[in-house]
């Protein structure tokens, strides 16, 4: 395999979330045990934005038609989005995360948060660079790095054996920004754990990257879908260096507004700069007709946001009874987001062949942990942004599918 094609082959697409359609129609029959369980199949690769779930915001496809009506002006919007657009989204953003934000100078509307966070890499790292990456966390953060020729030094963050704060090793990430790491990437809420860092934490991540000079790139996606007593604090709004962060956030998620693919990325007027000039070659701009459905961001109807999180908290507190009954399963109740990642008890067959199994006998799809972590070989993710009910079944079987395989030694 030559270079360009190994370099490819890292991206590997087969077990990303929203891709397991590419695992294959057959299993082995070294896999697959026992007959097919009843009930209606769960997609847990990603939420599920139908009316029987959570459909899109309020006024989200009227906003859009407006768009098109708009035409060319809409359509052909400058590449960092349409001023009006981001003025508008520069005082929601600075009222939500404490911090003023110029809507000329340190916003860009994105394709997807997915395009903020390469736009956001590709604009900080290069080839040869030591890239700070929290275990587990996002898995386009590993490939992307890897894909730009950096190197991956890895953070632990032990989230099942903390309250209070995600859990990651601050000395270590004291010792890899000592090393030379000029780069950190996290997400916060964590994904794919649904944990939150301690004030204490980010307060350290600030006094750190300021200290060493490095520039942080924070994945705020979940960051408003907070559950009951939950305090969340805002990276940007820290003692860091304002030229050394870049929050990203979208209407992707907690909205259900993925279809549109719209993300925004703020900080660093330097790096929003770099962001637009290679924005201007891959895409262009986000899509235009798009960029107007984010008029209903942050201006949700009264009551919306708040009845929204309340189903999802629901929902995560029936999976966490049905995963917490399974003898030797290990899982920490996520304190925002909409995912879960537990930890599976000894099975006899490895983590994607029970991927495959649970697929192909209970209908149901889950993201492997290796996605998020090379060394969560025991662990799988699942969005729980779902039909409550249809959830629900779902979970109970995968514990009937981890009592058929797991390990009788």
């Amino acid at each position: 395999m030559n270079s360009i094609e190994e370099k490819f082959a890292k991206l590997g697409t087969d077990h990303a979330p929203g891709q397991e359609v590419r695992q294959g129609d057959g299993a082995p029959d070294a896999i697959l045990r026992g007959d097919p369980l009843p009930g209606v199949a769960v997609d847990f690769s990603h939420g599920d934005v139908n009316d029987t779930a959570f459909a899109p915001t309020p006024g989200s496809l009227e906003e859009f038609i407006d768009g098109v009506h708009r035409g060319g002006p809409q359509a052909y919007t400058e590449y960092r989005g349409g001023a009006d657009l981001r003025d508008r989204l520069a005082g929601r953003l600075a009222a939500f995360t404490g911090r003023p934000v110029s809507g000329a100078d340190e916003l860009i509307v994105t394709p997807g948060t997915q395009g903020a966070l390469f736009l956001a890499v590709a604009s900080t790292v290069t080839a040869g660079d030591r890239v700070a990456i929290v275990r587990p966390d996002y898995f386009a953060n590993r490939k992307l790095v890897e894909f730009l020729g950096a190197e991956i030094v890895p953070v632990q963050m032990d989230h099942l054996s903390h309250t209070g704060r995600a859990g990651l090793d601050l000395d270590q990430l004291e010792d890899v920004f000592k090393s030379g790491v000029r780069t950190f990437l996290f997400s916060n809420p964590n994904n794919p754990a649904g944990v939150i860092y301690g004030a204490d934490e980010i307060a350290r991540i600030a006094e750190l990257a300021t200290r060493y000079g490095v520039t942080v790139i924070v994945d705020q996606l979940y960051s408003r879908l907070l559950y009951s007593g939950q305090v969340y604090t805002h990276l940007r709004a820290s003692s860091i260096d304002a030229d050394k962060v870049v929050t990203i956030m979208g209407p992707s998620k907690t909205e259900s507004l993925s279809g549109y693919r719209l993300g925004v990325a703020f900080g660093a007027a330097h790096l929003i700069d770099r962001m637009e000039k290679l924005q201007a070659i891959v895409s262009l701009r986000a899509p235009g007709y798009s960029q107007a459905v984010l008029r209903t961001w942050f201006q949700e109807p009264a009551g919306w946001l708040e009845d929204r999180t309340a189903k999802h908290e629901a929902i995560r507190d029936d999976l966490i009874t049905v995963f917490r009954a399974v003898p030797g399963l290990a899982v920490r109740a996520p304190e925002a987001g909409s995912y879960l990642f537990p930890r599976l008890p000894a099975l006899e067959i490895p983590l994607h062949g029970f991927v495959r199994a649970l697929r192909h006998q209970a209908s149901v799809i889950v993201t492997p942990g290796t996605e998020f972590s090379p060394d969560a070989t025991d662990c799988i993710r699942l969005n729980f942004s779902q039909n409550h009910q249809a959830a629900v079944q779902a979970v109970q079987r995968i514990a009937h599918m981890i009592e058929r395989y797991r390990t009788t030694s």
